[in-house]
């Protein structure tokens, strides 16, 4: 299979027919094998029961239907873990991704790169709820991760499956997709493509969803900076803090020793047990976290590296 299409559902019943119509109709002429896996992430409307319907129809078309309402990130997982094309392109399900921009995508993807994200750069949507809140979003995780996109939070991309495979779901990690396969040496572009405005239904999205990206974009900074080493961050903080510590309790020393100040109800004693315990706290989390990654990588079998390719001269013949 050379291209897999998914796309994550929930409540999408007035916008699904068109949907699988102008993908297969923008898919089909480029002549790749390629399938259409649909998710249904636990849709209270007639989603799941046209899903059904269509898979029944619709040759290329696997359906994938949750048990209950997960999320967008679980059910792109899901849709990751269904596919098997060697090229996944993602697109949202409410007909705001045109489907027309695909082959800009894949042709862009055979330029050598990894993942090709889609930047919405004339965005369909209310300036002040959706867009001034975006435009802050995209600024604070280029700057965090380190990955130069306009447009995070744009569906449609194109992977290739090496990137996916190696890419561990959870949260609302979907978005941060670029900055997970940049940690994983992934070369990562953006184009250009159209977005229309939303024609059915209403968007799911909610201020309750800023606070969730910001705990996971605090996880994913501190993967890209401490994921095999998580000593660094744990143990210094924990020596620095222990260090403080030492050096007021060494100054109350000195004081009672020179000058026999009472130092037994000085806040800067308790300031001094506080900061050492808590060092020792610090440290000890970076020897667990030490472990704990250890374990991880050992366990699965994952290296610490990724080889993109190996260049040798051929053997000689004979």
């Amino acid at each position: 299979m050379q291209l897999s299409v998914v796309v994550p559902l929930f409540n999408e019943q007035e916008s699904l027919a068109p949907l699988v119509e102008r993908i297969l109709s923008h898919v089909r002429p480029l002549g790749l094998s390629f399938e259409l896996v649909l998710v249904d992430d636990g849709s209270r409307d007639r989603t799941p029961e046209l899903l059904g319907q269509l898979a029944a129809t619709v040759p290329e078309l696997v359906a994938v239907r949750l048990r209950r309402n997960y999320g967008q990130t679980a059910a792109m997982a899901a849709g990751f873990d269904a596919s098997c094309g060697e090229v996944i392109v993602t697109l949202d399900g409410d007909l705001q991704n045109d489907p027309a921009d695909i082959p800009l995508l894949l042709e862009k993807l055979n330029q050598g790169f990894d993942l090709v994200s889609g930047w919405r750069h004339r965005r369909q949507d209310a300036a002040l709820s959706r867009l001034l809140p975006s435009l802050l979003a995209n600024r604070l995780i280029a700057r965090v991760t380190g990955v130069k996109l306009h447009d995070y939070g744009c569906s449609l991309k194109a992977y290739r499956r090496e990137v996916i495979d190696d890419l561990n779901l959870y949260g609302e990690l979907h978005r941060f997709l670029p900055a997970l396969a940049f940690i994983e040496g992934a070369r990562i572009t953006e184009v250009q493509v159209t977005h229309h405005p939303r024609r059915y239904g209403k968007s799911n999205y909610g201020i309750d969803r800023t606070f969730r990206v910001l705990m996971d974009l605090l996880t994913v900074w501190f993967m890209k900076r401490f994921l095999t080493r998580p000593m660094y961050v744990f143990g210094s903080g924990g020596l620095v803090a222990m260090g403080a510590g030492l050096l007021v309790a060494l100054w109350l020393v000195g004081e009672k020793l020179l000058i026999g100040t009472n130092i037994g109800d000085r806040p800067l004693l308790l300031m001094a047990l506080i900061c050492f315990l808590t060092g020792v706290q610090l440290f000890c989390f970076g020897l667990l976290a030490e472990i704990q990654m250890r374990t991880y990588h050992e366990s699965q079998g994952r290296p610490i590296y990724r080889v993109r390719d190996i260049l040798r001269q051929p053997a000689p013949a004979g």
